[in-house]
């Protein structure tokens, strides 16, 4: 098949449904907000839509996600993507997923022949921001197709990423080598953007850069955020005050959870819900740190200390495994002894995966301590759930602590870390601070009003709303 055939978007079949092909990466965090906007899609009915599933899939939790999401949705075409083999003996050791994105983007080339036998014809591309620099050329200069970034983090994230080659072309450098100002965002101290970008030769601050460069050549950006919720941020990028003639920007979140979700990944895990449904409205805290961060054990033990010296009853999802989701410990070989003895009653302690947004919904949740992974803030928010953060330091979620902080809806301990020993938050401080914002009235006050808004913007006529409809409008 000749490329140079391929027809662009304008060339659909008179009447036909546009066809959007997503290529999303891997990893659960970047996987959900893709399935719940495709899911969000398929559910209108406005669109044709096939996704592109790289094969072998990183984990179980993938693998079975994909499958439940084809089963929900029938009409969705499935296009495997066989990867070329990632022979490399100098990435020996670099995390799994790392690894898958970076497999994706030495394979991306043969996506051209792929999407350009599609049927029907392909209108557009939606691709993961890892994969960026990679998928962009192949959309628009092989197939003469949009290309459009369906982001996983926050607006304030998207804005240094944007920001960050003309950071480094001024500074002289290939690294993060200090404070960074994002114009229109302001004065990052250098501890807040992922730290692994102080090492040029890690191969996510390579991926990172290539992106970057990339980004401002997409059609447009899809967020998983609102305008209530991130205002200068996303004002900062729609005016071009982060990069010149940045690509139009559309808020569609938040991106609600689907069956799909619960059936793939928290299908046979014994459910909290019928527990929490037994505990007073507002008295319980629940904590979870997202499917790929696990503390060490005398971590775990500090924090289990801390929620049992703070008279809190409280919901306690542990993790001690860093794939996501094979972890086998039994929760007596993690513990001190004695302490589900001691907390029976007051506190459930669980290593199954939860449905976190019924959990979040539920009347009795009054506190989530989250590490600040953006899906699961972004449902708090939704749900009106104040928070404690306590963000990793390898990602985004110090960033995405920013957000909290500024929205009023949580608070963020900037001293405390995850660098084990040298940094290790104790029991004492972990409950005098779970207590101050289980009692902060202020800022569960400006929960419910984050949640009100949340509603406001997904509703016909609100901020989200509006902005998939512009999005769909971009598409005929």
């Amino acid at each position: 098949m000749a490329l140079a055939a391929t027809p662009a978007s304008g060339d659909q079949a008179r009447g036909a449904p546009p066809h959007l092909i997503f290529i999303p990466s891997a990893g659960m965090g970047h996987i959900h907000p893709f399935s719940r906007f495709i899911a969000a899609l398929a559910s209108q009915g406005a669109v044709d839509i096939s996704v592109v599933i790289a094969l072998p899939t990183v984990s179980e939790a993938e693998a079975d996600h994909f499958t439940a999401l084809f089963a929900a949705f029938p009409a969705i075409r499935r296009i495997d993507f066989n990867l070329l083999p990632l022979d490399d003996a100098t990435l020996a050791g670099t995390d799994p997923f790392l690894l898958r994105w970076e497999s994706l983007r030495r394979s991306a080339h043969l996506l051209g022949p792929l999407i350009a036998g599609a049927a029907p014809r392909a209108s557009a591309i939606v691709t993961d921001i890892t994969l960026a620099s990679q998928v962009i050329p192949v959309a628009k200069n092989e197939l003469r197709l949009p290309c459009h970034i369906l982001f996983i983090s926050c607006a304030t994230m998207m804005s240094f990423l944007a920001y960050f080659p003309t950071y480094v072309d001024g500074a002289n450098t290939d690294h993060l080598a200090g404070d960074v100002d994002v114009p229109g965002i302001g004065h990052l101290p250098v501890d807040y953007p992922p730290q692994v970008l102080r090492d040029p030769d890690n191969l996510f601050t390579k991926q990172f850069f290539s992106n970057g460069r990339e980004i401002a050549e997409a059609d447009g950006i899809l967020l998983n955020t609102f305008d209530a919720l991130e205002p200068e941020a996303l004002a900062a990028l729609r005016d071009g005050k982060v990069v010149s003639g940045f690509p139009p920007v559309f808020a569609v979140g938040p991106l609600k959870s689907t069956s799909t979700e619960k059936e793939a990944v928290h299908g046979g895990a014994s459910s909290p819900i019928a527990w929490l449904d037994e505990q007073p409205a507002r008295s319980v805290v629940y904590v979870a740190f997202g499917n790929r961060n696990a503390a060490a054990l005398e971590q775990i033990h500090e924090i289990g200390a801390g929620l049992e010296a703070s008279g809190c009853r409280f919901l306690w999802v542990v993790k001690t495994t860093v794939v996501d989701r094979e972890d086998t410990a039994e929760l007596n070989d993690v513990l001190d002894d004695g302490f589900l003895g001691r907390v029976h009653g007051r506190g459930l302690v669980i290593k199954e995966w939860v449905d976190q947004e019924a959990v979040l919904r539920h009347p009795a949740v009054g506190l989530y301590v989250s590490h600040c992974g953006w899906n699961s803030v972004t449902e708090s928010a939704a749900c009106g759930v104040p928070m404690l953060a306590w963000p990793m330091t390898l990602g985004d979620q110090r960033l995405v602590a920013t957000v909290i902080r500024s929205a009023g809806f949580g608070l963020w301990l900037e001293h405390w870390s995850w660098d084990r020993e040298s940094s290790l938050v104790r029991a004492a401080e972990i409950a005098e601070k779970v207590k101050a914002v289980m009692g902060d009235e202020a800022i569960s006050a400006r929960a419910k009003e984050v949640g009100r808004e949340a509603t406001k913007a997904v509703a016909p006529g609100g901020s989200s709303h509006r902005s998939m409809q512009e999005f769909l409008a971009t598409l005929k």
